[in-house]
């Protein structure tokens, strides 16, 4: 509100022109003097208008810092008198919450300090409305008071009375016919309410008013990727009930006929590829049911062969016709590959732990490279197979026609892990072991692991730790100290020892080390049927090393969709010590994902390990052979099979080959949770010279991508058993690859 009190200042200005010899202003606290006059545009010397003086007024109350300007005049002297509103000095949120009370301070859009404006605290209240709207809340009332602090500042306070939930208890699809609710159900936000709402991972049900006009393009998209081309969905039509808080959404649905993929052709500069060979690589081929998910994996597909030749900003346009007749898709490839691009800078974002250059050894794309889409992906890969990430990614930032940043984005894995098993033996009686684990200590890169087994019979514990790249080069150096005590069936072994591995990195996805172990043992209670002339009391010492070579180019750590891994080693004992033989160790992991092929999310993996040892003149019992357990043969106790020289209770003299295979089928079961099943065949041989002993085991394992990190819960039953086996039903692990 502004005053103006004129006690003679009109009948004087208009009977006789006033010169304005000063201008003075009283209360002015945020605006100097000098601003106020400029604001108001009234200048000393200037004649008294007051019409000017009027907008003058209005110029400074538009501001907003002020409740009230008078203006008066006597001798030439205009005088001004303001009254500022006051100063927010605090900003209280009561009614709710503490954990709502910072995002809803945030929203508010108003901090202390400011002047206290009602109009701004209108539009404070109503983002707080459509706060809570967006989280499902609806009738929210929101008031507010003011205390006075002094003559010049407040206290907001906001009190917040929070709305009720609105729950969908029905979602209907009108028209559709191939497809239901529950195929949708993973693509839209707003989904009806199931059975134990209130429990995570299961649909609550609330009403989400910001994505509700997206809903429509996602139910569409799903029919665009099952081929229906045609489909036509409205917008969603709400009906809530106040009353009882819930509500019922429903869509009209046209879906048209299902159109499969015609010719397919790539439009390129001459010269640039071979296009047949790129059609080959496609997901989709002619005589296939189009989809358009497919479509846009093509389309990466012919962008990434572009720009593995330099092309960054290559751009890709599907020309899509259709035949509505013949129900044909005709499929062109428009490509305008651009200039070649060079990296200017790699950034790297996100790693609150891990250290910056732990990050960037890993890409492969360095200031001054020529881009490579290649590289790229593979730099992605190479981050998450660390397993310091739970997941990477890669911005490609344009600064230039021909330059680009690089901002690499990650997210901190829980490298901590823990691990373990549970098990029964006749013999052994109850199994447990059990492992501690950081795979990024400090951020560093470093891998550490404390591990210990025990049941009646075995105690044992090992420490560990490796650099995976030592000073950021492409060598690696780790050790391990461990010390056992077991008691099998036949003797007693005490060992202790360690070992050093130095390792050196073969391109990006090979690498080679070589390991020296001193380690002595000595053998105890040795059973009477037992040859007293191959075993002996005496303690032994071993002294070998182990050249190996490892390949490893899956595209994930922990829950792999693609490639291989294998090792292949061969440890030389002899070299000094009593200890003296050749053992071979074999390992081989291929996964291949089905989803590109099936649109299921099916998972193949084959396992393999194997063992041949050639005794030398000093073989020892414990450096031999067995099978069964996790690594091996599931649903037998771990080492549990090997050869005997009594059935079928006899003692356990281990086997100089051994040959290990495993078959599984990972599938989702609730993907919302991260949670996967798996079902299993693990077939083993073992043998002394020949593989013999033929075990096998079957059964279905849980698979959990869980907060604290993976777990695996493992149900075995053993096939082929034969008496004397040592069975184990029930095995989990965590912070393991599946």
């Amino acid at each position: 509100m502004n005053k103006i009190l004129v006690s003679g200042l009109i009948l004087a200005s208009s009977l006789y022109a006033i010169t304005i010899k000063s201008i003075k202003f009283d209360g002015l606290i945020h605006l100097s003097p000098s601003i106020a006059k400029e604001i108001m545009n009234i200048h000393k010397g200037d004649v008294l208008d007051v019409r000017i003086i009027d907008q003058g007024i209005k110029n400074l109350y538009n501001q907003k810092y002020f409740k009230d300007i008078e203006v008066s005049e006597s001798d030439g002297v205009l005088s001004i008198t303001v009254v500022e509103k006051p100063v927010i000095a605090n900003i209280e949120v009561s009614g709710i919450g503490d954990n709502d009370k910072k995002t809803v301070k945030e929203t508010l859009g108003i901090t202390k300090g400011e002047i206290f404006d009602q109009a701004k605290v209108d539009i404070a209240k109503k983002r707080v409305e459509q706060y809570y709207e967006a989280k499902g809340y609806f009738n929210t009332v929101i008031e507010t008071t003011t205390k006075k602090l002094n003559e010049n500042s407040l206290s907001l306070d906001f009190i917040i009375n929070r709305g009720e939930k609105i729950i969908i208890k029905k979602v209907n699809i009108y028209g559709a016919k191939k497809f239901d609710y529950s195929d949708f159900r993973g693509s839209i936000a707003n989904r009806q309410a199931e059975f134990l709402s209130w429990m995570w991972g299961f649909d609550d049900g609330v009403v989400r008013l910001n994505d509700l006009p997206y809903d429509s393009a996602r139910i569409k998209d799903y029919y665009l990727r099952h081929g229906y081309l045609d489909a036509k969905i409205s917008t969603p039509f709400l009906k809530a009930y106040m009353d009882s808080y819930s509500a019922y959404l429903s869509y009209n649905v046209s879906e048209g006929e299902q159109y499969n993929v015609g010719k397919i052709n790539i439009s390129l500069p001459k010269g640039l590829l071979d296009t047949k060979q790129i059609i080959s690589d496609l997901h989709l081929q002619p005589g296939q049911m189009f989809s358009s998910k497919r479509l846009r994996k093509d389309l990466k597909t012919v962008e990434n062969d572009v720009a593995d030749l330099g092309y960054a900003f290559v751009r890709v346009n599907p020309d899509v016709k259709t035949d509505k007749k013949k129900h044909i898709a005709d499929i062109n490839f428009m490509v305008y590959p651009g200039q070649k691009v060079y990296i200017n800078d790699v950034r790297i974002s996100g790693n609150t732990k891990t250290i910056d250059r732990v990050v960037r050894r890993e890409v492969y794309l360095a200031p001054g490279d020529l881009y490579n889409r290649t590289d790229l992906q593979d730099s992605k890969s190479a981050l998450k197979r660390t397993g310091y990430f739970e997941d990477a990614k890669i911005k490609e930032i344009r600064v230039s026609e021909n330059k680009m940043d690089l901002l690499v984005t990650v997210k901190e894995a829980r490298t901590a892990s823990i691990g373990g098993g549970i098990g029964y033996g006749s013999s052994d009686g109850l199994l447990l072991s059990a492992n501690l684990a950081d795979g990024n200590i400090f951020g560093s890169g470093i891998k550490t692991k404390v591990s210990i087994d025990r049941s009646d019979k075995l105690l044992s514990g090992t420490v560990s730790i490796t650099n995976p790249r030592v000073f950021d080069s492409i060598y690696s150096l780790g050790g391990s100290i461990y010390r056992s005590n077991n008691s099998y069936t036949s003797y007693d072994e005490d060992k202790a020892g360690f070992n050093l591995t130095l390792g050196r990195r073969f391109g990006r996805n090979w690498r080679g080390f070589i390991d020296y172990n001193l380690e002595q043992s000595k053998l105890s209670n040795i059973s009477p049927t037992l040859s007293p002339i191959l075993y002996t009391t005496d303690s032994t010492l071993k002294s070998a090393i182990t050249p190996g070579v490892s390949f490893n180019n899956t595209d994930d750590y922990y829950l792999p969709r693609s490639g291989i891994s294998a090792s292949l080693s061969m440890e030389f004992a002899g070299i000094g010590g009593d200890e003296k033989f050749l053992k071979t160790r074999a390992k081989f992991a291929y996964f291949y994902g089905l989803e590109d092929k099936i649109n299921y999310d099916l998972i193949l993996r084959y396992k393999m390990k194997a063992n041949y040892i050639i005794d030398n003149g000093g073989l020892p019992i414990s450096e031999k052979a067995y099978m069964g357990g996790i690594s091996t043969v599931r649903g037998y106790a771990s080492n549990s099979i090997s050869p005997k020289n009594h059935y079928p209770d006899g003692d356990l003299l281990g086997g100089k080959m051994m040959l290990a295979n495993s078959v599984e089928a990972s599938f989702p079961l609730i993907e919302r949770l991260k949670l996967r099943g798996a079902l299993f065949f693990d077939y083993g041989m073992i043998g002394e010279n020949r593989l013999d002993i033929k075990r096998a085991g079957t059964g279905l394992s849980l698979e959990w991508v869980s907060p604290m990190g993976p777990i695996n819960l493992i149900f075995a039953s053993p096939l082929l058993k034969e008496n004397g086996d040592d069975t184990s039903y029930f095995e989990f692990t965590m912070g393991r690859q599946f």
